[in-house]
Order: C-alpha cells, then structure tokens, then sequence
C-alpha cells in the first residue's frame, strides 16, 4: 500500500520514488545546461505550507553552480524606488541556468496586499504588469513555472506549533507568521483574485495539495518533469588515470599545521 490510515504516503514508498524523480531532476539538469535553456521555478503559498522543504529536495542533488536558490530578503530603500519587478529580474537565469524561486515577485499580490505594504495602486498596477512581464519572459524563451503549495487553516496551525516547539525550526517562525493566522481569509481572497489575473495561458498556475508534504513534493517534482521535454544528455566516459611515480616528495610533519580537535573521538553511542 502506498498511503496510511492517517493519509500520509507510506515512507518508504515516499523515499524511492523521491530519489528515483532526483535523479531524473539530474538528468534535466544535464540537458539545461547542455541545450542552453533557462528554466525559473516559482514555489508560493501559505506560510508552512512545505515550499521551503520542497526546494530543498528539488536542489539536493543538483549542482549549484546550474541551480541555485533565490530567496530575496526585504527590499531596500534604494529598491523600493525601482520598478517592481526590477530586483528580480537580476535573479534571472542566463542560459544553462536554473533559478527556484523561494517566494517571488508574487510577494505584492500576498504578503503586501494584505499587510498593507503596498498602496492600492501599486497593488492594481502589479496585477495588469505581471502578466505583460511573464509573457515577455516565456516569448524570450524562459521556461516558467508556477506552483501554490495549499494547506488548511488547521494543518498549518499545527506546523506552526511544532516549530514554536523545535529550537532547530524556531527560526523559520516571525511575528508575521503569527499575524497570517488571523488574516487567513484575507490571504484567501488575495490568493483568489491573484489567482484571476495571473493565471495565464503563458504562464498557468500550478496547485499542490500539502495537508501531506511526502506527497506534495513528489507529485510537485514529477509534474515539474512531465511539463519540460528533456532528455538524457550523453556525455563522455570519465576514466581515473594512473597515479604518476613518486617524484621524491615528503608530507610536512602534521604535528607543524593546526588541526581541528578529534572530537569524534570523544563520543560514545547512544545507550
């Protein structure tokens, strides 16, 4: 069986299938940097909704000088005065690049919009730019995607609770994450309307269901796949020479270099 009783996939169904669609990402991977294609991955939804997760298995076996992550932090005073989508536009790929996008320009349709941070016109003029500007991008030959990561109001209430309990994931919470749960059908509405405008023929929206993150990070991967003709690059063998003879040369004595401390070697396992 490849779920439980509570719904979740089965783990290690989960973990085979993850790895076997990993090493497919490898293999697209290979045939962008090989073809010289540009591909732009945008991940949005609820906070704790699973997109940080899912970036990460995306990226993980990827080479980071093909795919990287970008995650920009709060504009600047400087940027705040450029044209919106001016900031991001300098994250965009160049060919043979990947770029996953941790929250995008979609912030103002969001965040901005239901906090306030934004006025209304800003607000109205993203909504008839953002389609114009996603056009242009997929008319010069990026490959855009878009994926909403969805969860219910009680689902992620309890992600918000586990973290308030993990000093590991304490970090990923902020007063605005706490504040996103007495605006949820604020953020619901600003998702709908979003959702009208920007869901573009060019450039459609993709939703995950994420009540169970195992499957919302295969079935996002596998999509991701099934919408992007790659195929297997053929690349020269690669053969481990033979080691050169010695030529007489002598490793300095460790004892003259400082060495980081064998703590290792002080644990012991666990009872």
């Amino acid at each position: 069986m490849s779920g439980k009783k509570d719904g979740r996939l089965n783990k290690k169904v989960y973990e085979a299938e993850l790895y076997r669609l990993q090493a497919e990402l490898v293999k697209l991977q290979e045939w962008v940097r090989e073809e010289g294609v540009r591909l732009v991955v945008l991940f949005e939804g609820r906070d704790a909704a699973g997109k940080g997760s899912a970036i990460k298995r995306v990226s993980e076996y990827l080479n980071p000088r093909v795919a990287r992550i970008a995650a920009l932090p709060v504009p600047s005073e400087r940027q705040r005065t450029q044209w919106y989508f001016q900031r991001y536009i300098e994250h965009l790929p160049a060919a043979g690049e990947i770029v996953l996008f941790d929250r995008s320009w979609y912030n103002r349709a969001g965040v901005e919009r239901v906090m306030g941070f934004c006025t209304p016109d800003e607000y109205v003029r993203f909504l008839r730019q953002c389609p114009v500007f996603e056009r242009l991008l997929v008319e010069d030959g990026v490959l855009l995607r878009k994926y909403w990561f969805s969860v219910s109001d009680a689902e992620q209430e309890r992600r918000f609770k586990d973290r308030l309990e993990d000093p590991m994931r304490r970090w990923k919470l902020s007063p605005m994450d706490m504040e996103s749960i007495t605006r949820w059908e604020e953020y619901s509405r600003a998702k709908d309307e979003m959702m009208v405008h920007t869901d573009i023929p060019e450039a459609p929206w993709y939703e995950v269901e994420s009540e169970d993150k195992r499957r919302a990070r295969v079935n996002m991967i596998a999509h991701l796949l099934s919408t992007i003709p790659y195929h297997e690059v053929t690349r020269p063998p690669l053969h481990l020479p033979p080691r050169p003879p010695s030529t007489g040369y002598r490793r300095l004595p460790r004892n003259e270099r400082n060495r980081v401390p064998d703590h290792a070697a002080t644990l012991t396992p666990p009872s």
